[in-house]
């Protein structure tokens, strides 16, 4: 007999895999130009639907910054298409693929990149001066991120004041204000101890959890094993990772 738990891991497994894509690579790749030409990501197919948890691993060198840059919109690929939540991201110019990338895309980096000088709570109005956001929502709209990553008691706090798990969440909040439809995450624990690490990923899985579409680049195994599908890169060369 079907015991409750069962019906709801199928549930939803039923439920992402009839969900629309939000990320679609049709033979997408990038050769950078010589001489002579560097094939640095290799023409691939990926898709990356709208609730997923997917993590890509890969050495150093293997072509994670490269499949971030293309996947975050940063660089154009120089073969295939790629769609963004339906959108054939070729087909825009250089303004409507910055604009489409500040409203579909949430970034958190290693390395947090918070404005020293300026408050938890300042440092995530100020992700949205450009996607949109009517200035006098933004104050409302940091508040209830920084909530949400745990953070409504530390809005006035300086990035020096933080710890850096407390720092990465400022940053994840950051991505999140903008009401995403990819939290793109590179290396999202490479600068904090354990610790700190096992909270941000249990924030990861909270957000996955609520809907949110996750995608996380890393050369962690442990880190890895957080994403429902995992996708490995060498040499330019993306193949999905069989389950453990």
């Amino acid at each position: 007999m079907t015991g409750p738990v069962t019906e709801s891991v199928t549930e939803s497994v039923t439920e992402i895999e009839t969900a629309p894509p939000v990320i679609e690579f049709r033979q997408v790749g990038l050769t950078y130009p010589g001489p002579p030409p560097v094939d640095a990501f290799k023409p691939c197919d990926l898709t990356i639907r709208s609730g997923e948890f997917v993590t890509v691993v890969g050495p150093s060198g293997s072509g994670k910054s490269t499949f971030l840059n293309i996947a975050g919109l940063l660089d154009a690929p120089t073969a295939g298409h790629y769609l963004l939540d339906g959108i054939d991201t070729g087909a825009l110019g250089d303004s409507d693929r910055t604009a489409l990338r500040g409203r579909r895309i949430g970034f958190v980096f290693q390395s947090f990149h918070l404005l020293p000088h300026r408050s938890a709570l300042e440092n995530v109005v100020l992700a949205m001066l450009y996607n949109g956001v009517p200035r006098k929502e933004r104050p409302a709209r940091a508040r209830e991120a920084l909530t949400r990553v745990g953070l409504g008691h530390r809005l006035t706090a300086l990035p020096s004041r933080l710890s850096g798990g407390e720092r990465q969440r400022v940053a994840i909040a950051r991505a999140l204000v903008a009401r995403p439809s990819l939290l793109l995450c590179d290396e999202p624990t490479g600068n904090l101890d354990s610790a700190n690490a096992d909270t941000v990923l249990a924030l990861l899985d909270e957000l996955h959890a609520d809907g949110m579409t996750v995608l996380v680049i890393t050369h962690d195994q442990e880190v890895a094993a957080h994403g429902g599908r995992t996708v490995a890169i060498r040499d330019g060369v993306l193949r999905e990772q069989a389950p453990a």
